[in-house]
């Protein structure tokens, strides 16, 4: 029987050989990861830039942007570095490294949402101690709370995967998977079915319904002002029901047994499904709200004129 410490290194099995065409998907696939850091690098940039925008709705944004950067950065440097390699190996503490990246940035992006939402509702439903209940500090202590809560939901549903041992190798995606890498393991426990439900409780589960909550009381309060106040209302809270409802997508296809339906479905086809999010998230965030969020719009023009 071997075990983890035995087994050097994972195989991303499902690279293939796509040939010359590793040229062509090298860059393209550089090109929207600098896209990605570009975007919300500089949308990161003008609110720090612009003191109008220092407040806690974009303050929080900032913090969202930064997730992306790190979704985007968990992910697309292993596969530039993949393209032109023959055996698609990663060492094993790379591949454990990269897990919790990836898982931390689950929990990180909807605690995140779930902050904007809650500023959201403070905004609309209590106007009048909004500035009294988002100061800075409790900003910032509810974006230090929110990398605490993604981390400790990571550690405690997957830590069990480090002390695993591993009778195969051969990582069946083009990333570390922890479903894939439980199968691996020498004897699979009940503990990894518990860890997954306890993580989809905490990272996803606990956060929507705080968005939810949210939203309702905002719509509650809605129903009773004038149309003015229910558009300023619908163009602020518009992209983060978009940013939400785009990750429940992404989450249905992570969570599609291969075993069953990916399985009748083109190669190409399963790997776009498995990194969704990675793909669409990232830049959805920075478009969202820079396009949408009139004073964000008005400063990127500020921010681009004075550079000129």
């Amino acid at each position: 029987m071997e075990n983890s410490s035995e087994i050097m290194s994972f195989v991303l099995s499902a690279y293939g050989n796509v040939g010359e065409l590793k040229y062509l998907y090298f860059v393209i696939i550089l090109f929207w990861y600098l896209s990605i850091c570009v975007a919300n690098t500089v949308l990161i940039l003008v609110i720090r830039v612009d003191r109008q925008l220092h407040e806690p709705m974009y303050i929080l944004l900032c913090n969202l942007c930064v997730n992306e950067i790190n979704i985007s950065t968990s992910l697309y440097p292993l596969l530039l570095s993949q393209m032109f390699s023959d055996r698609h190996e990663v060492t094993v503490p790379w591949c454990f490294l990269q897990m919790c990246f990836m898982y931390t940035s689950a929990p990180a992006e909807f605690c995140s949402l779930a902050a904007m939402s809650y500023d959201r509702y403070i905004s609309i439903c209590h106007p009048l101690r909004y500035n009294v209940i988002m100061n800075t500090e409790r900003v910032f202590f509810m974006i230090l709370l929110v990398w605490i809560y993604s981390f400790l939901s990571v550690i405690l549903s997957f830590s069990f995967v480090f002390s695993l041992k591993f009778c195969g190798n051969n990582i069946e995606n083009v990333y570390c998977d922890h479903q894939l890498l439980i199968r691996l393991s020498c004897s699979l426990s009940f503990h990894s079915f518990i860890s997954d439900i306890f993580f989809v409780f905490v990272s996803i589960f606990i956060p929507f319904n705080l968005i939810s909550v949210s939203y309702v009381k905002i719509l509650a309060i809605c129903r009773k002002t004038s149309t003015e106040n229910k558009q300023k209302a619908v163009t602020t809270c518009t992209p983060q029901l978009v940013s939400v409802s785009n990750l429940f997508v992404g989450c249905i296809f992570q969570s599609i047994d291969s075993s069953v339906i990916v399985a009748q479905l083109p190669h190409e086809v399963n790997i776009i499904l498995s990194i969704y999010l990675f793909i669409c998230q990232p830049m959805l965030t920075p478009f969202l709200y820079g396009f949408n969020l009139p004073k964000i719009r008005q400063s990127c023009k500020r921010f681009v004129f004075k550079k000129k």
